[in-house]
């Protein structure tokens, strides 16, 4: 257990706002013509814009934790560092501020599948921040930003239509590599580790439910992808318009 509980709501508080502004500023930048022309794409690419920062900065800082804390990769539920809480808490403020921007954008519908991993996501944060347990098993599955860097790209150029460009070409594969590496791999091992708390009335069955349920989300987003980058083929053509916010 750790020596002090830090203000929560404080935390969730600041790190929402906090991302509220840095998506203010980001609107400020210049759009690319095609994303301009469509009021629904602009609002994706600022949205992505939000993600793409995060994604570097908790991509980044989720392996800082692990390497100042290794135990972290062992005792997921009792492993814990005032640079993971804080982690946890920035996420979990990003989480929340992009569940409300879906909602109040009307994108509710169209981002259904988003709005329940961030549930889920923020269901299993809230264990670490209020209870003060699971802090290394949330560092590791932030681990998955490190891969988000690389997606974020990839669907940042699908709206803009740049699937021709090189860079298009060189980040596919790159992010084929990262999704095995800081996606499927973490997210085998934490269900390894998890499962451990099977048959128990604990806090660990409750989170092993929500992995579980994950797990089946991002088997079905790596299989989306394949089918997009590798087999674009097999995609009828008219799904093509309509899924650039999925796919």
């Amino acid at each position: 257990m750790p020596p002090m509980l830090l203000p929560a709501l404080p935390l969730l508080l600041g790190a929402t706002l906090t991302f509220r502004a840095v998506r203010h500023a980001l609107c400020r930048l210049p759009l690319p013509a095609h994303v301009r022309a469509d009021p629904l794409r602009t609002w994706r690419w600022h949205n992505l814009l939000v993600s793409f920062a995060h994604s570097i900065v908790s991509g980044t800082w989720a392996l800082l934790c692990i390497w100042q804390t290794p135990e972290m990769l062992v005792e997921i539920e009792k492993a814990w560092s005032l640079s993971g809480y804080l982690l946890v808490c920035f996420s979990a403020g990003y989480f929340i501020h992009d569940t409300v921007d879906i909602v109040i954008s009307h994108q509710s519908r169209a981002s259904w599948e988003y709005l329940v991993h961030h549930v889920m996501a923020m269901g299993a944060f809230f264990s670490g921040i209020f209870w003060s347990r699971f802090v290394g098993g949330g560092v590791l599955t932030l681990l998955v930003e490190v891969s988000n860097i690389f997606l974020t790209i990839r669907m940042m150029m699908k709206i803009n239509n740049a699937q021709h460009l090189l860079l298009y070409r060189v980040n596919k594969y790159i992010n084929l590599v990262m999704y095995f590496l800081f996606r499927l791999a973490p997210q085998a091992y934490l269900t390894h580790l998890f499962l451990g708390y099977a048959g128990q009335r604990t806090l660990g069955t409750f989170l092993l439910a929500i992995l579980l349920m994950l797990d089946v989300m991002i088997l079905v987003y790596f299989s989306r992808l394949l089918r997009s980058d590798f087999c674009p083929q097999r995609i009828p053509s008219h799904q093509h318009k309509d899924k650039f916010l999925t796919e």
